[in-house]
């Protein structure tokens, strides 16, 4: 008897002008024009979180089909990471180009979610840029990675308005990738690819030769 296949579906893949034309191109400081770069990327089912070169996070709500703009007091930087997470709250993450870590608590319409906008920092462990984060399912827990290999902890505490940072890994090369699960860090590296038990604190390494 001959299998039943499913049904091919097309889609088609275009530029998304109504988020491109909500985010401005060039930005007036002072008597400059600065030209605005995209820079970082992330997306779910609610949001589409994009960030930019002069420190400034565009948070597009798909269903709302509206623009918000969040950024960091102080210098204007880029930022260079950022990561969604939809669990009781929703939740994103931004990493900069000098090592500042933000956790922005979004506010919702839904009965018993959060009802104000609150922002979370990791303070002052990263000296350089964030090149990868990583949440943990429920929100209560980010790992954060930047060039000089260093992988700091996050513990979350959203009820209280907390959030305790500390170094948990130092790596001799620059993080590029971190996911986690079920107490276990998956974190690779320009020369590898390691798992960090985070209950044991021991590390184990992925395949035996680094990478060229």
């Amino acid at each position: 008897m001959a299998s039943v296949t499913s049904p091919v579906i097309f889609k088609e893949f275009c530029p998304l002008y109504y988020l491109l034309n909500a985010i401005p191109t060039k930005i007036q400081k002072g008597f400059r024009s600065i030209v605005v770069y995209l820079t970082a990327l992330d997306t779910n089912g609610d949001y589409i979180a994009v960030g930019s070169s002069i420190g400034m996070l565009y948070l597009y709500c798909r269903h709302l089909n509206q623009m918000k703009k969040y950024n960091f007091e102080g210098k204007c930087e880029s930022i260079t990471f950022v990561k969604l997470l939809s669990c009781f709250d929703d939740l994103v993450a931004v990493g900069t180009a000098s090592g500042r870590v933000a956790v922005f608590q979004l506010v919702s319409s839904l009965p018993g979610r959060n009802k104000q906008l609150r922002r979370f920092d990791v303070a002052g462990i990263h000296k350089s840029s964030i090149t990868a984060l990583a949440w943990s399912p429920n929100g209560m827990k980010l790992f954060s990675g930047d060039d000089k290999g260093k992988i700091v902890y996050s513990a979350l505490d959203l009820d209280q308005g907390i959030c305790n940072s500390s170094l948990v890994l130092e790596e001799p090369s620059s993080i590029v990738q971190l996911d986690y699960n079920q107490k276990v860090l998956l974190v690779s590296t320009l020369q590898r690819t390691l798992l960090f038990y985070t209950e044991e604190k021991s590390v184990k390494q992925v395949g035996t030769q680094p990478r060229k």
